[in-house]
């Protein structure tokens, strides 16, 4: 079976516009571009599926019969999409609570890293350089100090 050019410009797209998305640094552009690349690969899915009658035994000979597990893999693909919008749609909404954005924020060890990449220093560099650049600071639970 030869898919439709325009269902496979479609995957493109969507594919391409979801990981263009994923890679911002705001969440409700993360969580934009993972409803994007999850539908995408439910359209592949179902481009790449053979068509055909339904597949109920005793109504349609079994050479007419479309295969069921495509259709299973996109239920599936849809439920674990859905779960995967539900949580980065609460950790979007809990960092607006919390921030005032839902931008994604840099670590200690991230400023560290673009510090040695603004100085043309390169991780392998000496070590006795690292003296001022900010290192992280991790904090352990009350009661836990030393050990």
């Amino acid at each position: 079976m030869i898919p439709n050019l325009v269902y496979v410009v479609v995957v493109g797209v969507l594919i391409g516009a979801g990981v263009t998305l994923l890679l911002e640094r705001t969440l409700t552009r993360v969580l934009i571009g993972v409803v994007l690349v999850g539908n995408g690969v439910n359209v592949l899915i179902l481009t790449g599926s053979e068509f055909g009658t339904p597949p109920i035994v005793g109504e349609t000979p079994e050479d007419g019969m479309s295969d069921p597990l495509p259709q299973a893999m996109i239920l599936t693909a849809i439920v674990i999409t859905l779960g995967i919008t539900a949580f980065l749609l609460a950790l979007a909404y809990r960092s607006q609570q919390l921030l005032g954005h839902d931008e994604v924020q840099d670590d200690a060890e991230d400023r560290r890293i673009i510090d040695l990449a603004e100085r043309d220093e390169g991780p392998d560099a000496k070590e006795s350089g690292d003296d001022d650049l900010p290192h992280p600071v991790y904090h352990c639970a009350p009661g836990k100090e030393g050990r």
